[in-house]
């Protein structure tokens, strides 16, 4: 299964709890890179785009939901 397929079973407070945690992930990530003591530079792209498909579906839920309301 696809990464996007996981996250869409996810609930809503589910991706909003890991959104949160990779933005920390992310912070520490640019902080390891700043100080030159990044180990994995591939990570911190892989960590960018799982943050920006989170969003995404979180945008989707929210016009779906309007939509209803409609």
């Amino acid at each position: 299964m696809s990464k996007i397929e996981d996250l869409r079973q996810k609930s809503d407070d589910q991706l909003s709890e890991e959104l949160v945690e990779l933005k920390r992930e992310a912070f520490n990530l640019r902080f390891q890179s700043a100080t030159n003591q990044l180990e994995a530079p591939a990570r911190v792209r892989e960590v960018r785009r799982t943050i920006a498909k989170i969003k995404t579906l979180q945008t989707e839920r929210a016009k779906a939901a309007s939509a209803e309301k409609a």
